[in-house]
C-alpha cells in the first residue's frame, strides 16, 4: 500500500498539487485505509488533478468505487476501496478541516 500512496503523491506532485497529507485511518470507524488530502488552486487544477488521479487508479488497477464527476465544487473526492482522495479548494480545505476533524489520525510521511 506504501508504493501505491508514493505512486499517488507523486503524481500530485508533478501536476502541481499543493500541501498534500496522507492521514491513516485505520484507527476511525471510517471504512477505508488511507485519506490524501490536497488543496488545488483553482476549480480547472482540480478537474485536471482529479482525471490525473483516476487515470493512475486505473493504471494500477485499484478499484475506483465512485469519484465527483462535476465541476465548480469547493471539495471533489476520489474513493479508490482502501484510499480515498480529497481534492479541496483552499477556501474548502480550510472550511471542512478534515485534518482537525481526524485529529487522532496518524499522518504519514511518504
Amino acid at each position: 500500500m506504501i508504493e501505491i500512496l508514493r505512486r499517488l503523491l507523486e503524481k500530485i506532485s508533478e501536476k502541481g498539487g499543493e500541501d498534500p497529507v496522507v492521514l491513516d485511518m485505520r484507527k476511525t470507524p471510517i471504512p477505508t485505509e488511507y485519506f490524501v488530502i490536497v488543496t488545488a488552486s483553482s476549480y480547472t487544477h482540480m478537474k485536471a488533478l482529479r482525471d490525473e488521479l483516476v487515470d493512475l487508479i486505473k493504471e494500477m488497477s485499484l478499484p475506483l468505487i465512485y469519484y465527483d464527476r462535476g465541476e465548480q465544487y469547493e471539495w471533489l473526492i476520489i474513493d479508490a476501496g482502501s484510499v480515498v482522495i480529497h481534492i479541496f479548494t483552499e477556501k474548502g480545505r480550510d472550511f471542512y478541516d478534515l485534518e482537525g476533524l481526524w485529529i487522532d489520525a496518524d499522518r504519514i510521511n511518504i
